[in-house]
């Protein structure tokens, strides 16, 4: 009695999806989230730059 009976199945095959066509909203959507990760990528450039903001840690008490 052998057969396949254990074992993972094949999963069955999905239709491919069809590329929706973009409004012009979505164009100027698509096109304003661009922008928007430029403006995010050249912010952290200059930030790396810079160093660390802040610089003072925890503040001990010291002897007098």
């Amino acid at each position: 009695m052998s057969g396949c009976k254990g074992g993972k199945k094949k999963p069955l095959k999905q239709p491919k999806k069809q590329a929706k066509e973009m409004d012009k909203e979505d164009k100027v959507f698509k096109q304003k989230q661009k922008e928007e990760q430029k403006k995010l990528e050249e912010l952290k450039a200059k930030a790396v730059g810079k160093g660390p903001l802040a610089t003072v840690g925890i503040k001990k008490p010291g002897k007098k």
